[in-house]
């Protein structure tokens, strides 16, 4: 550790996002506040694994380098600044006794970002997902101490949320780094030319490429919407209800808008709306039982 801590210096790539700029809420007032820590120790490790991974400017190599660093510090945290994200998560991980095998396994898609651009078919792609984005569902429930059970209703959340993010990006994602998560076989089914993203606006055949993905992307949304009745903590099941509530909107929103036209998303007070429907479709039999701020 200490000749790879002589050797790199800063292996951070910020790109301005943050949990502010996200589709989704990160840690709301929903979540306990004891918990609210390591979640967002959790979600800056990953922002800044996810950025280096996206950067253009760095090789795959480069990219592979620092993501193991990353990992590096995760196990290993310190104070030298390398990497001040990941050994953050690091020490948090070992205060509260929180088994890091979610993270590693976020950083096995954040590798595979910086060597493969394009998947065959769905199933390889939502292998790539049960890393990308799963893990952040399983790590939430194992910090509320629920049954792995739900894994089942978080993978699908998850995955569901990352479609949705690449479907919103898929022109940037081609565009800036040749990076296509559109599954190949669908391309070629309805004969989409993957030149036609960098148009600003949608051909027919990616309008029913589009469908296509948000058809098994509401398939995904309507397995997890069995999530919030199947969890014990009431306030991590008013989170992902609202969640699934706002997942929804956005699928619905990419049938209606051109996301190739303009980026398609929700506005703040829609979010608002619609999470206070969310609350009070479940608020009541989900949070009021043990509402404590």
């Amino acid at each position: 550790m200490d000749n790879v801590l002589s050797e790199n210096k800063g292996i951070e790539t910020p790109s301005g996002k943050n949990v502010q700029t996200e589709n989704f809420p990160v840690a709301s007032y929903l979540i306990a506040q004891a918990l609210r820590k390591p979640i967002l120790a959790f979600y800056q490790f990953a922002r800044v694994s996810d950025d280096i991974a996206d950067n253009p400017q760095l090789s795959a190599e480069e990219k592979i380098k620092r993501l193991n660093l990353s990992q590096q510090f995760v196990l290993h945290p310190d104070h030298s600044g390398v990497c001040p994200a990941a050994a953050y998560f690091g020490f948090v991980a070992r205060e509260s006794n929180i088994d890091p095998i979610h993270a590693i396994s976020l950083l096995t898609a954040f590798k595979q970002d910086a060597l493969k651009s394009r998947y065959k078919n769905w199933e390889e792609l939502i292998d790539y997902c049960n890393h990308s984005a799963a893990p952040v569902g399983r790590f939430l429930l194992d910090l509320h101490q629920e049954n792995k059970a739900n894994y089942v209703f978080s993978d699908a959340l998850c995955n569901a949320l990352q479609l949705i993010n690449h479907l919103q990006d898929c022109q940037d994602d081609y565009v800036t780094l040749d990076r296509v998560y559109l599954p190949l076989d669908m391309i070629n089914k309805f004969q989409f030319d993957l030149k036609d993203l960098r148009k600003k606006e949608s051909s027919q055949a990616f309008i029913k490429l589009l469908y296509a993905c948000l058809d098994q992307v509401d398939e995904l949304l309507n397995i997890a919407k069995k999530l919030p009745e199947s969890l014990k903590n009431r306030r991590l099941a008013l989170e992902s209800a609202v969640i699934i509530e706002l997942a929804w909107a956005i699928s619905k929103s990419l049938r209606r808008q051109d996301p190739l036209k303009f980026h398609v998303k929700l506005s703040k007070s829609t979010s608002i709306i619609l999470a206070i429907k969310a609350i009070m479709c479940y608020g009541i039999k989900l949070i009021l039982p043990q509402m404590k701020i």
